[in-house]
């Protein structure tokens, strides 16, 4: 027995499925510090180029296909030992044949790699993550909250994401709350194989200062992302209240991060900050591999917050 249309409902069929694909095939458009781009939904495959951008999809449910390897933070490292997820080779350096191998709908990058933009747009549509990693002084923590968003729309996420811009609000004003009415000036270093970096309101971690409130302990300006090679006796001249040292040959050549029996330093024990136990070791993976994402950042806060403790 036959099924019979009516022309009405075989209209109003037509007309479901035609807005169905309609609304399948609209497609996205990124705009960012490289161009613009376009994604077509709904994507499936993501390569994330970088340890922040690894953290953003675990932040927002989404699966990774690819990602560097090479240095991953504790708190990403199922990603690392899934043999699903295609290891892409270096974070500064991405393998772009393993990059191809992965089958992305979409990559994502920081400056890191952004000179391999033109190639890795060929392979899939490419968006940049415009974070300053030189300068983190203008709004960073802003930048971080509108790529939160962004990518919530891309995904389909964006009730989550919404709610992880306002836990990272939360997190930032916790912060505040303790700086601002606390006297006490801060330094950021670098430490790299004996040798010393500072890190101002102008660098890297200009963040800390702007967006956390706390008083640096040196006017001078040190922009750039290694920061500005200082001696011990720098930093017994600024004699911080608080020091926070970022042990940068802990991740890089993977030794035992430092701590205040490992540092015997005779000039930064007569700071303010070492004589008052307020010398915070902090995590050095949150830190130097990312500070640019939602998990990261909130650990930065926890170690900042350290130092005003006890």
């Amino acid at each position: 027995m036959k099924r019979h249309h009516t022309p009405w409902a075989f209209a109003l069929l037509l007309s479901v499925f035609v807005t169905g694909q309609a609304a399948a095939a609209a497609p996205i458009s990124v705009t960012h510090a490289l161009g613009t781009t376009q994604i077509q939904p709904p994507v499936q495959r993501v390569v994330a180029l970088d340890m922040n951008e690894v953290d953003f999809l675990d932040q927002l449910g989404v699966p990774v296909a690819g990602m560097p390897k090479d240095f991953v933070p504790q708190f990403l490292q199922r990603y690392k030992d899934d043999a699903a997820v295609v290891d892409t080779g270096a974070i500064v350096q991405p393998n772009l044949e393993r990059v191809h191998a992965a089958r992305p709908d979409l990559i994502l990058i920081t400056s890191l790699q952004a000179q391999h933009y033109g190639e890795l747009s060929e392979i899939a549509p490419t968006v940049h993550f415009d974070v300053d990693y030189r300068d983190s002084e203008a709004r960073h923590i802003e930048v971080i909250k509108n790529h939160l968003l962004t990518l919530g729309q891309v995904f389909d996420k964006q009730a989550l994401a919404r709610q992880q811009v306002a836990a990272l609000d939360a997190k930032v004003e916790q912060a505040r709350r303790i700086t601002q009415a606390r006297p006490e000036r801060a330094l950021v270093v670098l430490h790299n194989n004996g040798a010393f970096s500072s890190f101002g309101v102008q660098s890297r971690y200009g963040f800390v200062f702007t967006d956390l409130g706390v008083k640096p302990a040196s006017p001078t300006a040190e922009t750039g992302l290694h920061g500005q090679p200082i001696s011990s006796e720098f930093i017994q001249q600024a004699n911080p209240d608080i020091l926070y040292v970022v042990d940068r040959t802990a991740v890089i050549e993977r030794r035992p991060t430092l701590d205040a029996q490992s540092l015997g330093n005779p000039l930064l024990r007569q700071t303010n900050a070492w004589k008052n136990g307020r010398v915070v070791f902090v995590d050095a993976q949150a830190w130097y591999v990312m500070a640019a994402s939602p998990t990261s950042i909130k650990h930065v806060i926890d170690d900042v917050i350290k130092g005003y403790q006890p």
